[in-house]
């Protein structure tokens, strides 16, 4: 009997100690994750610090700055360095936002959070995955973390704002692609005009099971069918997004490193986006989406 409990423990702290281990998926297939492109400004105040294809987004103020996903964990030292080289100080980052709860988006935000000491704003829905790293990702079996556990010092509902300085930031609740993916809506100034700026969390369907075979997100349809509802919604001016292949972005790259705004008006291609993937979801709820 001893011996049995014995073994029932040493296992029980074999899986806790396993659980404890960070394992970034491989991004190996997607190159453009981790390709480096110089920062620029995109619009007034609102700054691009990622690289090629995972959207890391600076906005400036004279109270502080506000740092939006950081990338993989490798993507650390590319993304400060990008602050440092628009003429920015890190210590000056006070608040560290992400759009989504997926390691691609957080890989480095517990060693950036850490650097800067900037508070981590989250989306209450995931704020229990970026807690504990990802394990109770509910497409993930839960036997690792894919990020590093970063503590959230502040849960965030639909349409609640982020002040700082004179940024008023409204956070969307868009959830189905992470139960608490989320949106930025807010306005920018520059000599010319002020802008209505979106940074949207596209509802791009991640899962390869049913709908209807993920006990932990059970409203997971229901969830995907609002948000693309809402998003078609939004009015705004310039959009944005988690990945700059979902806007175009290295089509734009070189025209937009001189100051160019209007680049990011395309909203055709923002709609164009959404009714392919509504597209998508329907044939998924069908069972005809591959």
């Amino acid at each position: 009997m001893r011996k049995a409990l014995f073994i029932l423990m040493f296992l029980t702290l074999a899986a806790a100690s396993y659980a404890q281990v960070v394992r970034e998926p491989t991004a190996t297939k997607y190159p453009e994750w981790t390709r480096p492109i110089e920062p620029f400004r995109i619009v007034g105040n609102l700054y691009y610090v990622g690289t090629a294809d995972l959207a890391c987004y600076l906005i400036t103020t004279k109270a502080g700055h506000i740092l939006i996903n950081t990338g993989l964990a490798s993507s650390e030292g590319n993304i400060l360095d990008n602050i440092k080289k628009l003429g920015f100080k890190i210590s000056d980052v006070k608040i560290l936002l992400t759009t989504q709860a997926h390691f691609d988006h957080l890989g480095a935000m517990a060693a950036i959070k850490k650097v800067t000491g900037a508070k981590m704003f989250a989306d209450y829905a995931d704020a229990p995955i970026i807690t504990d790293g990802g394990l109770s990702d509910y497409d993930l079996d839960g036997k690792y973390r894919t990020f590093k556990p970063i503590n959230v010092d502040r849960t965030l509902h639909n349409a609640d704002h982020i002040l700082l300085g004179e940024m008023n930031l409204t956070m969307l609740h868009h959830p189905g692609h992470t139960k608490g993916s989320c949106s930025y809506l807010f306005k920018v100034k520059d000599k010319s005009r002020t802008y209505r700026v979106l940074i949207a969390n596209l509802p791009t369907i991640v899962t390869e099971k049913g709908f209807n075979a993920i006990p932990s997100y059970p409203q997971i349809a229901k969830d995907y069918s609002y948000t693309i509802a809402a998003m078609k919604k939004l009015k705004f001016d310039i959009w944005l997004a988690s990945h700059g292949s979902q806007f175009d972005l290295l089509q734009k790259y070189n025209a937009a490193k001189s100051y160019w705004p209007s680049l990011f008006m395309d909203k055709k291609n923002y709609y164009k986006e959404l009714d392919e993937l509504e597209d998508d979801y329907q044939k998924k709820l069908t069972g005809k989406r591959s």
